[in-house]
């Protein structure tokens, strides 16, 4: 009887998961040509050359800067809303206004996020307005097109639309904490900051270190934001994996490279799927 109640997901999951997965780990494995008749076997060439290419070196690269600074920017400013939201200091009506301010930015789709920075950072948009009046830049400063400043934009935007997660979760946690906690070390003499690393970051910890692994697994294969706002450029200053993948398959026509590089990706998934999963049963 369980398994019955069980078969629709199983068979769903199997059509729409492992069939496919299959079928790219075997695309992956034969020549440019994947159609039957004409395609034939050719082991891992197609991963040598995938990860040997420069191409996918500078995707990986730039990946790894844009998902690190990212993770690391979302947690830093979601701990600090959140427990701005949760000081006692701060009134009623002050903390409803901010926890609808904070949280605007998680409600907005990518696409959305895209088209809104997309618009903010045009050479006659209000960003240049606002720097160029204070002496910052000149006017009509191309942010999306210049190499040097795209991958630093691309991942601000991501940064701007992914914290309000970290913040909530965050504020879930605090307000989880015992008083009885930081009553006791405050008779006992520890000051604000002793009480932050010996009580709320421990406590928090389990909560941390989920959402970070959530967060890395998420941005690593973000691939909206980057295609609506660079679409990779300029000059591939910001491929990610995912737009490198994408183009190999629907540009190039590489249909077997996609694949190759399609499941190198999701290896680096897996790992990180696994060590999730892995802090989920330590935190249970």
């Amino acid at each position: 009887m369980p398994y019955a109640y069980l078969l629709p997901t199983l068979v769903l999951l199997v059509v729409l998961m492992v069939v496919p997965i299959v079928m790219v780990i075997g695309y992956s494995l034969r020549d440019g040509a994947i159609t039957a008749r004409t395609s034939h076997f050719i082991g891992l060439h197609n991963y040598i050359e995938i990860l040997t290419g420069a191409d996918f070196r500078n995707a990986l690269s730039n990946t790894f800067w844009f998902v690190s600074v990212s993770v690391v920017a979302h947690m830093l400013i979601g701990l600090g809303f959140a427990m701005l939201l949760n000081s006692e200091s701060v009134s009623r009506i002050t903390k409803t206004i901010f926890r609808t301010l904070f949280v605007l930015p998680w409600l907005l789709t990518i696409a959305i996020v895209a088209i809104l920075w997309r618009l903010l950072l045009n050479p006659n948009g209000i960003v240049n307005a606002i720097l160029s009046g204070i002496g910052l830049v000149s006017s009509q400063h191309e942010w999306l097109a210049d190499p040097g400043s795209a991958l630093v934009v691309v991942t601000c935007i991501n940064i701007w639309s992914g914290y309000p997660f970290f913040m909530i979760s965050i504020l879930a946690g605090l307000q989880g904490i015992p008083r009885d906690l930081y009553e006791a070390a405050e008779v006992d003499g520890a000051g604000p900051i002793r009480r932050f690393w010996s009580i709320t970051i421990p406590q928090l910890r389990p909560i941390i270190v989920s959402m970070a692994l959530l967060d890395l697994i998420w941005t690593s294969q973000q691939f909206a934001l980057i295609w609506m706002t660079t679409g990779g450029g300029p000059l591939s200053a910001t491929e990610m994996l995912s737009t490198f993948t994408y183009k190999l398959a629907f540009s190039e026509y590489d249909f077997s490279g996609a694949s190759a590089s399609a499941v190198i990706v999701l290896l680096l998934s897996m790992i990180l799927a696994f060590f999730y999963v892995r802090s989920q049963k330590a935190r249970d």
